[in-house]
């Protein structure tokens, strides 16, 4: 089974083809191939003309499969459909095109797209992470992440947020990340903070990368800020209990409800000490998107 990713270079896009491609080589008998190649390799005149001949020289293997995410991956992955008749189509996101013209498309349920034919609803983005149980006890991962179109980063709160973790959790081992969102001089007050002593504090310009999906499997729990909702549900993923940074909202709106939502659901928790949150469910949405397309 050979599976070719339309790739427009985004991370996160990648993060989602890649997590359906490794949950479908895990439910897989049979040998799975990834091939990940580049809107910039696949120009749309010779894609309209392999329409005609069927024949692409850029592919390994023909493809069974053709993932794409992202807006500038659509076309093509629709073309690539004419080109190899045989091989499914899947996109993951909301398509500006037809729903109908992809064999599957797999869109976050707060997106509020109702479930309906070849759309397969997902708790959130899909990403490649499994639970390898190599969690520690008392070991606990702060990850924050910063203003957005809908949440206004506020220094105060957020730092409370970590006095209160620390002071509710006094036995653990804490260790605290940033995103490129994080505001500078955030970090600047967090260095003058007294309790700066009892944390170990890498900035997500000194970590490498796999680092914090690394620092997931050996925590026992991750607190996360609402902006990052990503986060949350690789958190989820992994296999960690998950608390949820409350920080200011600017609007609410379809991913703010959905916080709130697995809140509700008992999935993530406001708490601020690892014994009274949520105890980790088994979170497979990778794994089960895949097994509905497999099958």
């Amino acid at each position: 089974m050979h599976i070719v990713y339309v790739s427009d270079g985004k991370a996160g896009h990648r993060s989602q083809a890649v997590g359906l491609y490794k949950a479908m080589q895990r439910l897989s008998k049979q040998n799975v191939t990834f091939q990940e190649v580049s809107i910039e390799q696949l120009p749309l005149f010779s894609l309209f003309k392999a329409v005609l001949t069927h024949q692409l020289d850029i592919f390994e293997s023909v493809p069974d499969y053709v993932f794409g995410v992202g807006s500038h991956t659509q076309l093509r992955v629709l073309l690539l459909g004419k080109v190899y008749p045989k091989a499914k189509t899947i996109i993951l996101m909301k398509p500006n095109f037809p729903f109908g013209w992809f064999d599957h498309v797999i869109i976050p349920a707060h997106d509020a797209v109702p479930q309906q034919g070849n759309v397969i609803l997902s708790q959130g983005a899909l990403n490649p992470i499994v639970n390898e149980n190599r969690h520690q006890k008392n070991r606990i991962l702060i990850a924050l992440g910063g203003s957005s179109k809908r949440h206004q980063w506020n220094d105060q709160k957020v730092l409370q947020a970590i006095q209160q973790i620390i002071e509710h959790n006094e036995h653990a081992e804490i260790v605290l990340t940033t995103s490129r969102r994080t505001p500078k001089e955030f970090f600047q007050h967090l260095q003058s903070q007294p309790y700066l002593q009892q944390i170990q504090v890498f900035p997500v310009e000194k970590t490498p990368q796999g680092w914090i999906f690394e620092e997931m499997q050996k925590a026992e729990a991750v607190w996360v800020t609402e902006d990052s909702v990503s986060m949350i549900y690789e958190a989820l993923t992994a296999g960690c209990k998950v608390g949820v940074i409350k920080i200011d909202r600017l609007k609410e709106d379809r991913i703010t409800l959905s916080v709130d939502q697995i809140i509700q659901a008992n999935l993530v928790s406001e708490c601020v000490s690892v014994e009274m949150l949520v105890e980790p469910h088994a979170f497979k949405e990778a794994e089960r998107v895949a097994s509905i397309i497999m099958n």
